[in-house]
């Protein structure tokens, strides 16, 4: 072409000086430390008993990693054992011939299948997520049965995909790398403070918060979970074998209780009594981790530990290692340490029969805090017993059936007896009998009619930690001012929610599960469909008081393609459109019930006057409208079909309209 002239392109602003320290000062403000602090642990219990870490990276992420692996074969600052590390870029031949023979994309992947073995850990560092030979080492690393890390950029990356827990960084690639090497040192930290090697720096010791927080009172155990798979039966005896072992461990008791009190009630102490032995510290390093401050009054014997054997999502084998003997704390409570009991906003005494709630210092102080503050106390038969003035005691089943042994049955009827007689024998102001999936019973001292809530089934499901999830979330409840009802409520629906979750199993370090559920993300959804060849749908609209009518469009909408994402005016555009007297229903209740429909497969709520920009992020490949419409008169059709995408018309059921529906109350209220 001639008299054309080619725009040269304008370099990126680079960031400099005081613009590149903010850049840092935002992203480490977002790193996920809790995470790190978790693979902390993890790193000294597998590396500690023989297990490797391979890590990997390119350029000034091949720096950070081989920074890593030096720090844990040598020492970050206390001398300890080395530990096997191994940075697979650092052997130069091996990674020239590697690629020369193989190709690039291979020098990672050959390595990991060469020095890696089930139940180690391949840590990747990517500022971008996208390398080729970062991508195929992770893929090489799930074929050998090892756990992936990763340490990224912004997200999504097809690294995160792989990776079986990530962390991110957000920001340009030098603010990644420098992020990253914050978190190496973290990691390394973490490690040596599980190991025993030195404390944890304050806050985070063993100094006690100041008065108003949460407080856990009980045994703290340790729990361990020995995952690994079951495809064969010993020719010796009639038993599975369990295969590629991988040891999983947690705060179990009372530290389970405090982890999952501290889920959005800020700051936990957890009053227990540790042993100085190597599971004891091992303990205290998990709940340093967890972010739980502890009141340690010293354990005289070893630690409890529990172990599951566990295989496809399923216990196999329990055993316990806890002394028949009960040993007791070896000191009392301090004047200060009382005071802390006495003043917090909630107390949650988590019994496990150890002797801890038996002794005289922490059942003085127990008895002191009750009945002003809020106590819940989850009862051990071989425990001490819940002080007058409690507010809430929460026995399972079997439990009642002890205290009170005077009443047979299994039964409804029994259950509400036992709890009466429970109620009068604590001098309870509550008494909550668990039923397991049955759900809770509460019977209070006024003897009024008892609250039955019920639970929901869940298939296949872990229920291990679902008494301590109850009892942590109703203490959580009451400290915030609920009434006994609402923290019952509140408590059985945290419980399903939890061992829908994946129970305990899933807040153990390691564990690929998520830590706590989230809302799906209806694009995540539509990613599915989409990348399985399938159709997605799109409708919009206001959705107020739901009626047959919409039911109808829905059901009919989902049947044209594989997902249904409804678009949904917030409130301030539904007046926009409607008038003042609407919505009825607010955005967020409207969106819940839409969500609730078999149809539906996910909600976006928007604010313009129309849904063109959630459907430029949908990208629907059918778009819906109802019945009082035309294609022509819809503006957002041409955007829709700007992808490719068709704009159709369904047929409204006569007869229905939420505006008639309106009317007709305000009518019925003499509002003209």
């Amino acid at each position: 072409m001639t008299g054309a002239r080619s725009v040269p392109r304008q370099p990126k602003p680079l960031a400099n000086g005081t613009d590149h320290i903010e850049h840092l000062h935002r992203a480490l403000a977002l790193l996920d430390v809790e995470r790190l602090r978790a693979w902390g642990s993890e790193l000294a219990v597998r590396l500690g008993r023989g297990g490797r870490l391979l890590a990997a990276g390119n350029g000034g992420s091949a720096a950070e990693a081989q920074h890593l692996t030096s720090e844990l074969v040598g020492r970050l600052r206390d001398d300890r054992q080395p530990l096997s590390a191994i940075a697979l870029h650092a052997d130069t031949s091996a990674v020239t011939a590697i690629g020369n023979d193989y190709g690039y994309d291979e020098v990672f992947a050959r390595q990991v299948r060469a020095h890696g073995r089930p139940g180690d850990i391949l840590l990747l560092l990517s500022t971008s997520g996208r390398s080729g030979n970062v991508l195929r080492a992770a893929e090489a690393a799930h074929e050998r049965g090892m756990t992936v890390w990763a340490l990224t950029g912004t997200e999504p990356n097809p690294l995160t995909g792989l990776a079986d827990e990530s962390v991110r960084a957000d920001g340009p690639t030098a603010t990644v790398q420098e992020c990253h090497l914050v978190a190496v040192h973290i990691l390394c930290a973490s490690v040596d403070i599980a190991l025993g090697v030195c404390p944890a720096a304050t806050p985070e010791g063993d100094t006690p918060a100041a008065p108003g927080g949460l407080v856990v009172v009980g045994d703290a155990l340790l729990d361990r979970d020995l995952v690994g798979t079951v495809d064969r039966v010993s020719p010796e005896a009639p038993v599975v074998v369990v295969d590629h072992v991988e040891v999983r461990s947690r705060p179990g008791g009372a530290g389970l209780a405090a982890v999952l009190a501290a889920r959005g009630a800020g700051p936990v102490t957890l009053v227990t009594a540790l042993s100085d032995d190597r599971e004891g510290r091992h303990l205290r390093g998990l709940l340093r981790d967890a972010g739980i401050r502890v009141i340690d009054l010293g354990l005289a014997g070893p630690t409890p530990v529990k172990s599951r054997v566990r295989a496809d999502g399923r216990t196999v084998l329990m055993f316990s290692e806890a002394p028949e003997a009960v040993a007791g704390p070896r000191r009392a409570l301090t004047e200060e340490e009382r005071a802390l009991v006495t003043g917090a906003s909630a107390v949650l005494v988590s019994d496990y029969g150890r002797g801890l709630t038996g002794d005289a210092s922490v059942q003085e102080a127990l008895a002191a805090a009750a009945p002003a503050t809020p106590v819940v106390w989850d009862p051990h038969p071989r425990g001490g017993r819940p002080v007058p003035g409690t507010r809430l005691v929460t026995p399972n089943r079997a439990e009642a059936s002890r205290f009170a042994p005077g009443v047979a049955g299994a039964d409804l009827g029994s259950d509400i007896e036992r709890g009466r007689q429970l109620v009068d024998l604590w001098q309870a102001v509550g008494v909550a009998v668990t039923r397991g999936a049955d759900g809770v019973l509460l019977l209070d001292s006024a003897k009024s009619s008892p609250l039955a809530v019920p639970g929901r089934r869940v298939a296949g499901a872990d229920t291990c930690g679902a008494g301590d999830c109850f009892a942590a979330s109703a203490t959580a409840l009451l400290a915030g001012g609920a009434l006994l009802s609402e923290a019952v409520t509140g408590a059985v629906r945290a419980a399903e929610e939890f061992v829908a979750a994946g129970g305990a199993a899933a807040r153990t370090a390691g564990a690929a599960a998520a830590p706590e559920p989230e809302p799906a993300d209806p694009l995540e959804a539509v990613a599915r469909v989409r990348a399985a060849g399938g159709t997605v749908v799109a409708t919009g609209g206001c959705f107020d008081l739901l009626h047959a009518g919409h039911i109808a469009l829905l059901a009919s909408a989902r049947m044209l393609g594989d997902c249904l994402v409804v678009c949904l005016n917030d409130d301030d555009s539904v007046r926009r459109l409607k008038g003042p007297r609407r919505p009825v229903v607010t955005a967020s209740d409207r969106a819940a019930v839409l969500a609730s429909l078999a149809s539906v497969d996910g909600v976006v709520v928007f604010a313009e006057s129309t849904p063109a920009e959630a459907l430029r992020r949908i990208r629907p490949d059918i778009y819906v409208k109802g019945g009082d419409y035309r294609v022509d008169d819809l503006p957002e059709a041409a955007l829709v079909d700007s992808w490719g995408g068709r704009t159709v018309i369904l047929p409204y059921v006569d007869g229905r309209s939420t505006t008639r529906m309106v009317d007709k109350i305000l009518l019925g209220f003499g509002d003209k």
